[in-house]
C-alpha cells in the first residue's frame, strides 16, 4: 500500500483572520486533548465547527464536557457523534484530520476541499522557530529534557505535538523569540507532506527501530515519514542523528542542514579527538562531550531573561552531561546528551547545560518513579512506571536500566514488531541474575513474546520458565494482587528487587492507550500496595 500521500501546499485560510465565518469540521474529537484543541482554536477565531468522532456521546463525554466548560460561544459549534457523515465533509471550507486516521480509502477525507492538521496549522501561521524531534525510542524523553533545559536556561519555550499537547492549545502567545519543541510521530509527519511547512532549525532523529508495522507493513515506508523531519530543512539548519547507525548515516546523507551526530564515544573515551568525532558523545561513565568547532553562535537569538543572558559561548569541546542522572538508564543518559546538544546549539554554555540537565527528573510513564511499598518481609520495594515502552527495545533498556535486580511486568498487543531485542535482554538478565520474575499481562504480543522465548537453547528456555511463574494474567488487578501475595510471604533478600512496568507493546483491548495503561498501574499499585 502506498502512503506517501502529498497534501496541498495551498491553506483554505489565507491567514488568521480569514478563519472568521470558515465552516471546519474537526475530524476525531478523542480523549487526548488534540481535537478539544482544534475545536476551541477554530471556535475561538470565529468558526463555525463541526466535530464528528466514530466514538459515541457517551465515551466521549469528559472530551465533550471539557469544551462546554471552556467558556468558547456553543452556538458555533455542533457534534456529530457515533458516526461520520458526509456532508459534513463535503461542505466544510477545511477539515481537521486526526494523525491516527488513514487518509487511503477514506470516502470521508478523500470528499474534503482542504485537508488540515492542528500542527500544518501552527507551522503555517505561526512565526516561532521550531525544534523537531522524532524516532522510534526516546522522542517525549528527549523533547521534554529540551524544554526543560530552554526554560530553565532563560528560554520563553513551548511543548507539543505527539506528547499529548496540540500546538494550537498555546499558538497565541507564540511569537519569533519563543522556541516550540515538538515530537512528531510517523502519521504526523506524514500529514505534513507536500505542504512545506516544517522547517525546523533543528531537527533531532532518535533511534529507529522496527514500530508501528501493523499499520506501515515494512520499514521503508515507516522511514520515509521519518525523513520528512529534515526534507525542508535550510543549509542554515542542523539535524542531529545518531552516528554509529545505518539510519542516522542515511539522515545525514539526505538532509540539507549541517549534520551533529550524537552516540557512544567509538573508543568510549573522551581523550582522542578525532575530526569525525564531531558532534556530541557520551565516554566511559556516561558523561557527554560536545565537538563541533564550526559551530560558532547559536543558531536563532531567541531572547533569554536578563540574569542568564551572560553572552554568547564558542561552542567547542567541553563536557555538557553529568555521569549520574535523577532518572536510570544508559538510554537516558543518550536522550539528555542530544538535549544537551540542542542547548549548546542554542548558545547555553557547558557548565550550564550540565547543571540544568542533572536536575532533570523525567517524565510520567517513562521510567517514573512513583511508589514504595514496604511489604510483611521488611523490604522496601520501588515502583516504576515504563507504560510508554510500546516497542520491544524500549522494554529491554528499561529491564537493563537497573543495578538492583528487576521484577518486570510486561506484554500487551503486537505491532507487528520482533521481539529478539527483548528476549535477548531477558535472557542477559537471566544469566546475570538480575532478572528476578516476569509477570505478564495477556496478548498477541505476549504469545509472540514467549514463542520467541522458546526458540533459544534448552538452558535458556528452562531459565525463561524459572522466571516466568505464572500463566499471563487476563487483568492488571489480578497480575498486581498475585504480587503482592508473593512479595508479603517472600524471604527478605540481600538484594531487593525494583518493580518496573514495561510492557514493550501496546494497549489496544484492555486500556484505552498506553497513557491509561500507566495511570491504571499507578492508581492500582496505591490501591492495592497502599
Amino acid at each position: 500500500m502506498n502512503f506517501e500521500h502529498f497534501y496541498d501546499a495551498e491553506c483554505a485560510f489565507k491567514s488568521i483572520e480569514d478563519i472568521a465565518g470558515k465552516h471546519v469540521t474537526v475530524m476525531g474529537l478523542g480523549l487526548n486533548g488534540g481535537g478539544i484543541a482544534s475545536a476551541l482554536f477554530f471556535a475561538r477565531h470565529g468558526a463555525f465547527v463541526t466535530i464528528t468522532d466514530m466514538k459515541t456521546a457517551e465515551e466521549l463525554a469528559p472530551s465533550v464536557e471539557t469544551i462546554k466548560a471552556s467558556g468558547v460561544d456553543m452556538s458555533r459549534i455542533r457534534f456529530v457523534l457515533g458516526k461520520h457523515e458526509l456532508e459534513d465533509f463535503e461542505s466544510a471550507d477545511c477539515v481537521i484530520k486526526n494523525p491516527g486516521v488513514k487518509f487511503e480509502g477514506n470516502k470521508f477525507l478523500a470528499a474534503a476541499k482542504h485537508i488540515e492538521t492542528d500542527l500544518s496549522i501552527f507551522l503555517r501561521f505561526s512565526p516561532a522557530p521550531v525544534i523537531a524531534v522524532t524516532g522510534s525510542k526516546g522522542k517525549s524523553s528527549t523533547v521534554s529534557a529540551i524544554h526543560f533545559g530552554l526554560c530553565e536556561a532563560g528560554f520563553n519555550a513551548f511543548l507539543g505535538g505527539n506528547i499529548t499537547v496540540s500546538p494550537l492549545t498555546f499558538f497565541e502567545e507564540t511569537n519569533e523569540n519563543t522556541p516550540v519543541v515538538l515530537e512528531l510521530s510517523s502519521w504526523q509527519l506524514s500529514d505534513l507532506r507536500g505542504r512545506g511547512v516544517l522547517k525546523p532549525k533543528i531537527s533531532v532523529l532518535t533511534t529507529i527501530v522496527p514500530d508501528h508495522q501493523n499499520w506501515y507493513g515494512a520499514m521503508e515506508p515507516y522511514v520515509a515519514d521519518k525523513k520528512l523531519i529534515y526534507k525542508d530543512q535550510s543549509p542554515d539548519d542542523v539535524t542531529i542523528c545518531k552516528a554509529n547507525d545505518k539510519w542516522g548515516a542515511v539522515f545525514a546523507s539526505e538532509t540539507k542542514a549541517k549534520v551533529v551526530f550524537y552516540d557512544a564515544a567509538p573508543d568510549s573515551t573522551a581523550n582522542s579527538k578525532p575530526e569525525s568525532r564531531k558532534g556530541a558523545w557520551l565516554g566511559k561513565g556516561g558523561s557527554g562531550f560536545f565537538y563541533e568547532p564550526e559551530i560558532k553562535v547559536p543558531l536563532f537569538k531567541c531572547t533569554r531573561t536578563e540574569k542568564h543572558n551572560a553572552g554568547l559561548h564558542e561552542l567547542k569541546e567541553n563536557q555538557v552531561l553529568c555521569s549520574k542522572l535523577k532518572v536510570p538508564g544508559l538510554h537516558m543518559k543518550e536522550n539528555m546528551l542530544k538535549a544537551a546538544a540542542v542547548l549548546r546549539l542554542m548558545g547555553v554554555s557547558a557548565p550550564e547545560t550540565a547543571e540544568i540537565l542533572s536536575r532533570y527528573s523525567g517524565i510520567e510513564h517513562r521510567l517514573e518513579c512513583f511508589f514504595e511499598y514496604k511489604a510483611q518481609n521488611g523490604q522496601n520495594y520501588t515502583f516504576y512506571n515504563d507504560s510508554a515502552a510500546t516497542v520491544p527495545e524500549a522494554a529491554a533498556a528499561a529491564l537493563c536500566s537497573f543495578e538492583e535486580p528487576v521484577i518486570l511486568i510486561s506484554g500487551g498487543t503486537d505491532k507487528k514488531c520482533p521481539f529478539e531485542p527483548l528476549v535477548s535482554a531477558l535472557n542477559k538478565s537471566i544469566a546475570g541474575n538480575r532478572l528476578k520474575s516476569l509477570y505478564l499481562l495477556e496478548g498477541s504480543a505476549t504469545e509472540k513474546l514467549v514463542e520467541a522465548t522458546k526458540s533459544g537453547n534448552a538452558a535458556e528456555t528452562e531459565a525463561f520458565s524459572s522466571v516466568l511463574k505464572h500463566e499471563p494474567f487476563d487483568s492488571l488487578e489480578t497480575l498486581l494482587r498475585t504480587l503482592k501475595t508473593e512479595l508479603d510471604n517472600s524471604a527478605k533478600e540481600e538484594r531487593t528487587p525494583v518493580i518496573v512496568f514495561s510492557p514493550g507493546a501496546t494497549s489496544f483491548g484492555m486500556f484505552k492507550n498506553e497513557f491509561d495503561r500507566g495511570n491504571t498501574f499507578k492508581k492500582l499499585v496505591q490501591q492495592i500496595f497502599g
